[in-house]
């Protein structure tokens, strides 16, 4: 009989504290409250406590929209250098960053080489030329043979027609004559050999100082280093890039819009740049729109020019804003909106006092901001000079 009683009374205890737990969490839940607090209003005040310097007003208005797509801020003339020719690179005369005029040394290959390939060239081009001469001096030799020796055939044959002189002197300076024909004929060949040799030879010797040109690479155009690729030691070869090129005051985001507004963004319209890296909003004009969609994210490729300014690099995040119809938003002064920690909030005065309203804020306008949720456009509403509370 006892331990059913202290069994019952255990069990009533327990009740008694399950009890008490309900009713603390309807108590904090506002069960018992008459002005139970909204989830959106965080903190409230008695009336003549307003901390607002001044009062104003949320209202509802046309306000405009705009469709951010986001890009990166490229330089329009931007070029990759690569040697034209295989070879150890010697040195680097550029770091990342050099402004640099057209014609600066930029990087040097190891030419000994191509030197002694000039070399070998100009030497053979020297040969040619000691041959040209020489077959020029044969030319001008069997030249002079020829005209003796046509001279004489002539003479002997109006001799012969006189009959001064027999049949076989006639051959005899007839043979004579033709030998001398060939020997200028087999002269003039050599002659035009020598010249084309010395053509190859020249052709070689232009090919070699070329090539030793290209252990020399320059700067293009004026403009500034972006990246080095290389170090001296390594090797360079065609087609292998060694340093970034780019033109630090011709800038563009290339941005990817959607293809439902590409109507909205043509060539030669100006629309508004925003890059948050150095929180500036430029003017921007379209130049040029890639008339190819990408299938898979179904977007156009926009290349916007964008004045250079202070603190702009390429490769910076940024974001173009595309206008489109106005809509009614609620709107309140920017000096309404309060930053807590990571909350956004707004003075309202409801009834007899004020109250922190959780918002979530849009664009910002001439002074105002868009408020997407947490007010209805009619609240009176506490204006403050300061940012932070």
């Amino acid at each position: 009989m006892k331990d059913r009683a202290k069994s019952l009374r255990g069990i009533l205890f327990l009740a008694a504290g399950l009890l008490v737990i309900v009713m603390l969490l309807l108590y904090t839940g506002g069960v018992f409250r008459s002005d139970p607090i909204r989830p959106d209003i965080i903190a409230a005040e008695k009336n003549g406590d307003s901390p607002a310097e001044s009062v104003g007003r949320a209202s509802v208005e046309y306000w405009p929209e705009w469709y951010e797509a986001v890009g990166t801020v490229r330089s329009e003339a931007e070029a990759q250098i690569s040697a034209q020719i295989t070879g150890r690179v010697v040195d680097v005369a550029v770091r990342p960053g050099d402004r640099v005029e057209k014609g600066v040394l930029l990087l040097q290959l190891d030419d000994r080489e191509f030197k002694a390939r000039l070399d070998q060239a100009l030497q053979g081009l020297r040969a040619a030329n000691a041959a040209i001469q020489q077959a020029k001096q044969a030319l001008i030799g069997t030249r002079a043979t020829f005209v003796e020796a046509q001279s004489h055939y002539k003479r002997i044959k109006g001799f012969f027609q006189q009959e001064a002189a027999t049949k076989r002197d006639l051959e005899k300076a007839e043979a004579v004559f033709h030998q001398a024909q060939a020997a200028v004929n087999q002269a003039k060949e050599k002659m035009i050999a020598a010249e084309a040799g010395a053509g190859q030879a020249e052709k070689r010797v232009e090919e070699a100082r070329v090539a030793l040109g290209y252990t020399t690479i320059t700067a293009p155009e004026a403009g500034q280093i972006a990246r080095r690729l290389v170090d001296p030691g390594d090797l360079a070869q065609p087609g292998k890039p060694l340093l970034i090129f780019q033109a630090p005051d011709e800038l563009r985001l290339e941005a990817h819009v959607r293809e439902g507004l590409i109507k909205k963004v043509l060539p030669g319209s100006r629309l508004r740049v925003h890059i948050d890296a150095i929180d500036a909003a430029l003017d921007g004009t379209v130049e040029e729109v890639i008339p190819l969609a990408d299938p898979l994210t179904r977007t156009f490729l926009a290349k916007v020019r964008i004045p250079a300014v202070a603190g702009l690099y390429p490769g910076m995040f940024g974001r173009l804003r595309i206008p489109l119809e106005a809509r009614k938003t609620v709107v309140v002064p920017a000096s309404a909106v309060q930053q807590i920690g990571q909350m956004t909030v707004v003075k309202v005065r409801r009834q007899d006092r004020w109250s922190r309203r959780l918002v979530k804020t849009g664009n910002a306008l001439n002074g105002k901001l868009a408020v997407l949720s947490g007010l209805d456009g009619n609240e009176e509403i506490a204006l403050h000079t300061g940012k932070h509370e």
